[in-house]
């Protein structure tokens, strides 16, 4: 989730359509300024008794993030639900390291041209983690979700947007503060050229987003024991809150474009406003009444355009759209493949023909076909049917060599020479050997781990 870093200047009221529109037309670039972002979120535990630290223990998160000024980093901060003043990121040439609601750390790395530059910058910063950790005592997993910790074993972050969420979720779904606090993604922020441009990748993304998943599926285990899933987390988003998830219909549609988006948007219910440092609930409330001046929470108020680029970031469909389009189907996972999933969507978005190779694969496919594959993959990932008697690892295979061939058409060499394909490497091993990580973790949970869900830790990083 995204950390506001606005100052309490005055801002632009929203008075026309053109202003909601606004952010998704000045995503526009040529494609020589395209760039790409990666975020990654990991687990952080205790190296003593892999307990969740909490924020303001000694060598907890609050320390974590300090500790991260020696390498440059400069603190964000925010007044928490109590009035004091807390760091809640920190913010360098890397991007912005966050907190998730549990403590779970995330990069939201800096826009960068290749795939070897967005590698690198994860080096970097999983070397800082290591470092700060040994510092610490606290060591990083990555995986999609707590593999033992129930909701009550977790810390809660001093956010005040947290607090709100944390109230609303129960009310819409069953599994919201799942997601909230045991969760963990690797996702993609890419650019487009034009409304069309976006039309077409939004519409590739959303279709292949399963095939991610279940690349990528990696949350097995709920408290200990296996939960019959092979990416729990995606299924969480089944049950989190139906206003502002799933596989959004309307954007297969021929008319769908930034209006269309920005009508969803409108549809989709508020969290919160932020005035004067604070967060003011206005969840389940209406940004169509903001819009009349006729918001409960503020009543005679109109909203700014911050305000505008606040609610974009609290929809979770598997693509969203701001002024760039985010990929979030994965589960979270070790260094290798978060730097195999940039090249998955680089591969499939960023040049033409791949991109038309990859949308020919799926543009006849029904909506029930798109939302029976999303269904399935939660438990079976590559075992998912497809049409033609088919399964998922053979469309899989497909769209990993349309992938490789659009990563060597750009021709992005590192110091070495080598191009951006070797990224995939670890995505065409999983579909090779026929499992996908969870399904590696539960062999070795039933096979030398013996059950001891503890041996999880021993992937550390």
């Amino acid at each position: 989730m995204s950390t506001r870093k606005t100052s309490e200047a005055e801002e632009p009221r929203i008075e026309s359509r053109d202003q909601l529109v606004a952010p998704m037309q000045a995503g526009e670039k040529p494609k020589e300024r395209w760039r790409i972002g990666t975020e990654h979120e990991k687990l952080v535990f205790k190296t003593d008794d892999f307990r969740a630290p909490s924020y303001g223990e000694d060598g907890g998160i609050r320390d974590i993030l300090t500790s991260m000024e020696r390498f440059g980093w400069q603190p964000v901060i925010e007044d928490g639900p109590d009035g004091t003043p807390d760091i809640i990121a920190m913010a360098g040439e890397d991007g912005t390291i966050s907190l998730e609601p549990a403590g779970q750390l995330e990069l939201s790395g800096a826009p960068v041209e290749t795939i070897h530059q967005t590698c690198a910058e994860t080096g970097r910063h999983l070397h800082q983690c290591k470092v700060v950790g040994e510092n610490c005592g606290v060591g990083f997993l990555g995986l999609g979700m707590w593999p033992d910790k129930a909701r009550a074993d977790l810390p809660i972050m001093p956010k005040q947007r947290y607090e709100i969420m944390m109230r609303h979720m129960p009310t819409v779904g069953t599994l919201g503060l799942d997601m909230m606090l045991r969760t963990c993604t690797i996702q993609v922020n890419l650019d487009y050229s034009s409304e069309a441009d976006m039309a077409k990748k939004f519409r590739t993304g959303l279709a292949l987003q399963p095939l991610a998943t279940a690349l990528f599926a990696n949350s097995p285990f709920t408290e200990g024991k296996p939960n019959g899933y092979l990416s729990y987390r995606s299924h969480i988003w089944s049950d989190t809150d139906p206003h502002r998830t799933g596989m959004l219909p309307f954007v297969f549609e021929g008319d769908f474009g930034y209006e269309r988006y920005v009508d969803y948007m409108l549809d989709v219910p508020m969290y919160f406003v932020f005035r004067d440092g604070k967060y003011i609930d206005a969840a389940g409330q209406s940004f169509r009444d903001f819009l009349k001046g006729e918001l409960p929470a503020l009543p005679g108020e109109l909203p700014t355009e911050s305000d505008w680029w606040d609610h974009l970031s609290t929809a979770f469909p598997e693509v969203r759209l701001k002024s760039f389009l985010e990929m979030r189907g994965a589960d979270g996972g070790p260094w290798n493949r978060i730097c195999a999933l940039p090249a998955l969507w680089v591969g499939l978005l960023y040049d033409q023909d791949a991109l038309d190779s990859a949308w020919d694969l799926v543009r006849d496919w029904s909506m029930e076909e798109r939302e029976a594959l999303r269904n399935a993959v939660p438990k079976l990932a590559l075992d998912a049917p497809i049409r033609g008697g088919r399964t998922l690892r053979d469309l899989a295979r497909e769209v990993l060599d349309i992938a490789h061939a659009g990563l060597a058409s750009r021709a992005q060499l590192n110091s070495m020479g080598d191009n951006e394909t070797g990224f995939l490497r670890p995505l065409k091993a999983i579909v090779e050997s026929g499992k996908v990580p969870a399904q590696v973790l539960l062999d070795r949970y039933h096979g030398d781990w013996e059950g001891d869900i503890s041996r999880v830790y021993e992937q550390a990083f």
